[in-house]
């Protein structure tokens, strides 16, 4: 009964808190679930790759994971934990790959942006002073600028192209340079090269107060992760005893390591959620 009544707690500790932990978003401002992990995949550098793979991918990790925590500590729900936690592995990654991409490259967009002023100063056509950035531009922006360039030559249609563009950047101050770029080809005017280097000196200036925040950030991120590993490889090396594995097989230490399971993850989610600096949408995907 005892395990009971915690567990309705827990669940009214969840809904609770629900709110902060998973806000609901205004309409048409969050992308599709499926477009959401094609961007993930975009910034991480995997352009082209079907969210089906990723999901066989995590599918066959946590298997594995499960397989091998099973032999090395034969208790069902440790292995249940190692499924779930294999088959998260490689999300983990996808995400940790695309956020270390994303921050470099939010690094080099003032670079990027005073290529394009450069050029069109000098008297390059819209397209051509986005094609030059192919060898220009900074390195982890050169081979969506090359499959630009060549989808312009390919086709000869400026807005194809940076539709193509955005799709493989995926990074809303991509989206915003594209855009005034389409809208100066479009609409003319003058004005493209003011509006250009005071979007280059806002990016300085977010990109050095971010980074600011995220050094004093590292230790909240740090401790959740240690909070999260610590209580589990403790698990794993105590269930390597028979007795103990036998008690973990009953019911009640079924129930604890899904309580266990459940209150770690809230743990997990609520200190990433402090830590958290807000990221900026994609309005103009």
């Amino acid at each position: 009964m005892t395990w009971l009544l915690g567990a309705v707690l827990g669940l009214g500790v969840v809904l609770a808190v629900s709110p902060w932990l998973w806000p609901r978003s205004a309409r048409g401002a969050e992308p599709r679930p499926r477009a959401r992990v094609l961007d993930r995949l975009t910034q991480a550098g995997l352009f082209g790759l079907p969210p089906l793979a990723l999901a066989a991918v995590s599918l066959l990790a946590g298997v594995l994971a499960a397989g091998i925590a099973l032999a090395f500590a034969p208790v069902v729900a440790v292995a249940a934990a190692a499924f779930v936690a294999g088959a998260a592995a490689p999300v983990l990654a996808v995400r940790w790959r695309a956020k270390r991409r994303r921050r470099a490259q939010a690094a080099v967009w003032p670079d990027v942006v005073d290529h394009l002023v450069s050029a069109v100063r000098s008297g390059l056509a819209l397209p051509d002073a986005v094609a030059q950035l192919e060898h220009a531009g900074p390195l982890i922006t050169r081979p969506a600028f090359a499959a630009y360039a060549a989808d312009h030559r390919a086709t000869g249609s400026f807005g194809y192209a940076l539709d193509r563009l955005k799709d493989r950047l995926a990074d809303p101050v991509g989206d915003r340079i594209i855009e005034t770029l389409r809208m100066a080809r479009e609409v003319g005017g003058t004005e493209v090269t003011t509006v250009l280097r005071e979007l280059a000196a806002y990016l300085r200036v977010d990109l050095a107060t971010r980074g600011e925040l995220e050094a004093r950030q590292t230790w909240i991120v740090s401790a959740a992760r240690l909070g999260v590993a610590a209580p589990w490889i403790v698990l794993l090396i105590l269930s390597t005893r028979p007795e103990a594995a036998q008690a973990y097989n009953a019911a009640g230490g079924i129930v604890l390591i899904a309580v266990g399971a459940l209150v770690t993850f809230i743990a997990y989610r609520v200190m990433l959620r402090i830590g958290a600096l807000p990221t900026e949408a994609r309005w103009f995907a």
